[in-house]
């Protein structure tokens, strides 16, 4: 999440609801008769007390649905998308966080082969380099989207693992987010935080507010969706295709790549 404009990244979590789904609605006039009936469902699916108190608290967010319904900048061309998200300024910070760091970015490259670029590209992109990571209750604003129609299909199995996440100890029910849940230096969707976080800093713990996790993670995402090391990233080349496991709007992939290409050359 970039100079105010909300990316979601279109990361799926395998974690299937249970066959007897909960009601989905438009507006927010239903939510609070919503949460028991999610809660039911939530329990199904494996989510312990503390979840569900979690979920019980929970209250409809509608800035969450405001964003969701308000994502101009996928529609622009790629020159104005990388102008608006400040394409020069990522690629001049990443450059200087990579050469501040570069022992760092060469053993996540060693570890998962996705190189610097990528990682410093997709962190300037999301989150101006951890310099805003969002305003917004996570649990309240997964389950606002998972509640809503629109989208309630993708976004339950994200209710369901930030749910497991609180239950856990790796979120808290006052965790705090971007507008559509998404947690951290690189706004991973509670799903693929479940999946795909990993403790990079060896404190024994995935917390994706720390810089050294977050960045792991999203080496260890990369990698586990075809990341092949040493091959090209550009669009037409093989790794491009994992690029668009992280974000579905094609001008968002193509930004990654080239400034990826820039901040690596």
């Amino acid at each position: 999440m970039f100079s105010g404009i909300l990316a979601v990244p279109a990361l799926l979590f395998s974690l299937a609801p249970p066959a007897a789904a909960a009601f989905c609605a438009d507006t927010g006039g239903r939510y609070e008769e919503w949460k028991p009936v999610m809660a039911q469902e939530a329990r199904a699916a494996g989510v312990g007390e503390a979840g569900i108190r979690a979920l019980m608290g929970t209250s409809y967010s509608k800035a969450t649905i405001s964003a969701d319904r308000n994502q101009k900048s996928f529609k622009y061309t790629l020159d104005k998308f990388m102008q608006v998200r400040g394409a020069d300024t990522i690629v001049k910070q990443g450059r200087a966080r990579k050469a501040k760091n570069p022992d760092f970015y060469a053993a996540l490259e060693r570890q998962y082969g996705v190189p610097a670029g990528v990682l410093l590209a997709i962190h300037g992109m999301e989150t101006a380099f951890g310099g805003f990571m969002g305003d917004t209750n996570v649990v309240s604003a997964i389950a606002t989207l998972s509640y809503d129609c629109r989208r309630s299909d993708f976004f339950t199995p994200h209710l369901l693992a930030a749910l497991m996440l609180v239950d856990r100890g790796t979120i808290s029910p006052q965790s705090i987010g971007a507008k559509h849940g998404e947690l951290g230096h690189t706004q991973f969707l509670p799903g693929n935080a479940l999946k795909y976080g990993v403790d990079g800093n060896g404190d024994g713990r995935v917390d994706l507010n720390n810089v050294t996790d977050a960045m792991a993670s999203t080496a260890n995402f990369l990698r586990q969706k075809g990341w092949q090391p040493g091959l090209g990233y550009q669009e037409g080349e093989p790794n491009f295709a994992v690029i668009r496991e992280w974000n579905a709007a094609t001008v968002y992939q193509q930004a990654i790549a080239i400034m990826g290409k820039r901040i690596d050359g």
